[in-house]
């Protein structure tokens, strides 16, 4: 008994430590921290001289084998600015640090290249000539309304490449189609030939339109500039156009580091990722993980609670059957890219190929369907659960007490009848048990997307504007897939540790909501038909 407890126990306190470690390292990327300056011993030769500024991001001890083996304490050091220093992190040896200082005027700015900058600034300087130092009356509003117009600039320019240029790319694609299949039948001349040939005209010249009108919005985004010292020394400038936000670390009170902590957890939420992921936002990869995750439930819950139904209530126990349930198991315990490989094989190559040579002929030789595709990855990672949905449904329907049945039988109902309107109600909520654990197992897996059409950053979300709207050929992002990049994948490690812990913890949460939100459907229906054993 005291055995039992006790591995229970530590079974519990290894939940709460890895989730504890993934709270507090994810939670922190959104915390802004104090930025210190640190008067340094010496000449340094690393292009420091003498002083280096940045936040204390862990502070470890090494061993130094000399003939005294001792024990240093050093300092790893935030220091930004990655286009000037070649790296955003630096280990400090903590006798080499005189002095540490927390000025007040030291900016941070994060950008949209080179991540974060730690700098102090002296001026806004624009194209006419007119200067606003630093510590004149008004420099910081009016940096802050220079930097938001570029931010909306950016957001127009956006709309305009990716929707209003990508929807006239679409169209000329479809004429494009259309002109390969009239030359393929024999139709393409005469009036056709015209009509086809004034429409990508008409879409071209729109084409150019936009084009002129998104290139004089970046245009117009160098118009300003901000001149800066470094804590080194060096001065340098840098556009208005390619920050995103700054602000002053050292003068946030706690009600203001509050409402910037709120502030990038939301823009985190909602924003694409930068700097190959590891800046920016992560809402392409929560869009496709939710609705891959939505796609897996829709194909997984009707197959595996039919082959259920069958299994229990219609399969004459025997050999035969007997065999199916223990492929059904044995098939729980296959190595998740097995699936992959399967998925590839199967439904990208063999049915994708066959779906383009029947339905997408005039597109060939690219691939519509026989390639890699949200739809591909839900259907192998459907069959990746489905063993979880027939055993935990089977059990739930045998779980239906037998009287029920019978019941129903002696007021007249076919088989048929009973299953449909006694037993599968009364089962609901153990088949909802089994589609939890499936939603879990689905969301979190990564080694068979890779190969079935998850990418590192896609262009397009499976579901836009653009007619029909649900596009389930397209590749997707995934939460699992971004922390692999962040962790495995990224030029800068270090810079990328922050948002991998992060991205963990969105993952872990959004799981948690959606088994959340099953959880509740099942505790509805299990209070509706309370004779049920689940």
């Amino acid at each position: 008994m005291w055995l039992t407890s006790a591995g229970l126990a530590i079974g519990l306190a290894m939940i709460v430590c890895i989730l504890s470690v993934i709270f507090t390292n994810g939670i922190r990327i959104f915390w802004p921290p104090a930025v210190a300056v640190f008067e340094l011993e010496g000449e340094s030769s690393d292009g420091f001289s003498g002083r280096a500024a940045g936040v204390i991001a862990k502070k470890q001890f090494k061993m130094v084998h000399d003939s005294e083996n001792r024990k240093i304490e050093e300092w790893q050091i935030f220091l930004g600015n990655r286009e000037v220093y070649g790296t955003s992190y630096k280990f400090f040896e903590r006798s080499s640090i005189k002095d540490i200082r927390y000025p007040r005027d030291i900016l941070r700015l994060e950008r949209r290249e080179y991540g974060d900058a730690l700098v102090f600034p002296v001026s806004l300087k624009s194209t006419n000539k007119e200067r606003v130092l630093f510590g004149a009356s008004g420099f910081e509003e009016t940096f802050r309304r220079l930097v938001q117009e570029t931010n909306e600039r950016w957001k127009e320019v956006h709309r305009i490449e990716k929707r209003e240029i990508g929807l006239i790319n679409h169209k000329i694609e479809k004429l494009r189609l259309r002109e390969k299949s009239l030359r393929r039948r024999g139709l393409f001349a005469g009036e056709q030939e015209r009509a086809l040939e004034e429409e990508l005209g008409r879409l071209q010249n729109d084409y150019q339109v936009l084009a002129d009108k998104a290139r004089y919005l970046r245009g117009a985004q160098d118009n300003v500039c901000l001149s800066y010292r470094l804590p080194t020394g060096q001065e340098m400038e840098l556009s208005i156009g390619k920050i995103v936000d700054f602000y002053f670390p050292n003068r946030l009170g706690m009600a203001g580091k509050w409402q910037f902590f709120f502030k990038r957890l939301g823009r985190f939420l909602t924003e694409e990722p930068r700097e190959a992921n590891t800046e920016g936002g992560v809402f392409p990869a929560i869009f496709g993980t939710f609705v891959m995750t939505v796609l897996m439930s829709l194909a997984v819950t009707p197959f595996g609670v039919l082959a259920a139904i069958y299994l229990r209530e219609y399969a004459r126990e025997g050999f035969l059957v007997r065999t199916v349930r223990v492929a059904v198991n044995n098939l729980a315990g296959v190595p998740s890219i097995v699936f992959g490989v399967f998925g590839v094989g199967f439904f990208v190559y063999f049915v994708g190929g066959t779906i383009d040579h029947l339905f997408f002929k005039d597109a060939l030789p690219t691939p519509t369907f026989g390639t890699g595709g949200i739809m591909w990855a839900s259907l192998t990672l459907a069959l990746l659960t489905i063993p979880v949905v027939i055993v935990a449904a089977e059990e739930a329907i045998a779980s239906v007490p037998r009287g029920m049945r019978e019941g129903s039988f002696a007021c007249g109902a076919s088989k048929w009848q009973t299953i449909q309107r006694i037993v599968l109600p009364a089962a609901a909520p153990g088949i909802l048990t089994g589609v939890i654990l499936a939603m879990a197992r689905g969301a979190s897996e990564v080694a068979p997307l890779m190969i079935v059409g998850v990418v590192k950053l896609a262009p397009n979300l499976p579901i836009d504007g653009i007619f029909p709207f649900i596009h389930l050929e397209r590749k997707f992002m995934h939460l699992g897939f971004h922390i692999y990049d962040l962790g495995f994948q990224s030029p800068d490690s270090d810079a990328a540790k922050p948002m991998v812990f992060a991205t963990a913890l969105l993952l872990i949460t959004l799981v948690v909501v959606m088994n959340l939100g099953a959880i509740l459907i099942r505790e509805h229906l299990r209070k509706k038909y309370a004779t049920g054993a689940f």
